[in-house]
């Protein structure tokens, strides 16, 4: 069975992923050594924390009210991300939709309906895994994040990558697997194979709502499942049966 990664690991891999993201023009990323220096959070609220923070909790408090980029102009709420914080399964979505935007929560809609049926066919619960999106913050009409916009969230994406320490990530859809992947290859041609991000397998697959949208081409939802069970294969889980109708 795939062990945890080390602090020192975990932390090395997501220094180098930030280094990555500042020499490519990212503004303001901070690279340096844990508690070497301190970054204010939030909009005035005046409060501080360590670069790198050690929960959940201080990677969303050192968010705040996000107002990174313009999409916090149209934003009802911020999705943060939901599930166990030392979950062994991270699922990694695009960005929050009206459901989500509206509640605060992840993959709460009709796609979440569909990842929570995946998760469950998978013989696990969406308490045991945690969900989260390459976007904190719904964009207008659910269009495709812009570069900026990754720019400014995929950071503290990869601090909570940093923070949960997870044996498998699930890419899903085309922005969250190539963010992640650092590719500019589709999802069809990523997907059904086994990446890498910093020492972490990574499995990109169909976003739920690609499903949704083609719900009448049944062999999408057998490629995810496909997907899935190598992702239980290389963490040791029993693969549930499961036969086509």
């Amino acid at each position: 069975m795939p062990h945890r990664l080390t602090p020192g690991a975990m932390y090395a891999s997501v220094h180098s992923y930030l280094q990555e993201l500042e020499e490519s023009g990212v503004d303001g990323v901070p690279h340096d050594e844990p508690a070497a220096t301190e970054a204010a959070v939030g909009s005035g609220s005046g409060v501080s924390l360590q670069v790198e923070p050690q929960t959940l909790a201080e990677v969303r408090q050192l968010m705040g009210d996000c107002q990174r980029c313009g999409l916090a102009a149209t934003r009802t709420k911020l999705v943060f991300g939901a599930g166990n914080p030392q979950a062994r399964l991270l699922f990694v979505g695009e960005a929050p939709g009206a459901d989500e935007d509206r509640r605060g929560e992840p993959f709460v809609g009709e796609a979440g309906a569909v990842l929570t049926r995946i998760i469950e066919a998978m013989g696990l619960k969406r308490e045991q895994v945690y969900i989260t999106s390459l976007l904190k913050c719904r964009p207008p009409a659910n269009r495709h994040p812009h570069k900026d916009e990754i720019e400014q969230c995929a950071p503290f994406l990869a601090q909570q990558i940093r923070v949960i320490g997870p044996e498998m990530i699930v890419a899903l859809g085309t922005s969250a697997a190539q963010t992640l992947l650092q590719s500019r290859e589709p999802i069809s041609q990523l997907r059904g194979q086994f990446h890498t991000y910093h020492g972490i397998p990574v499995m990109p697959t169909f976003h739920p709502s690609f499903l949704l949208h083609h719900k009448d081409n049944k062999q999408h939802y057998w490629d995810v499942w496909n997907d899935m069970v190598l992702v239980l294969g290389r963490l040791g889980l029993a693969v549930p049966e499961k036969k086509k109708k």
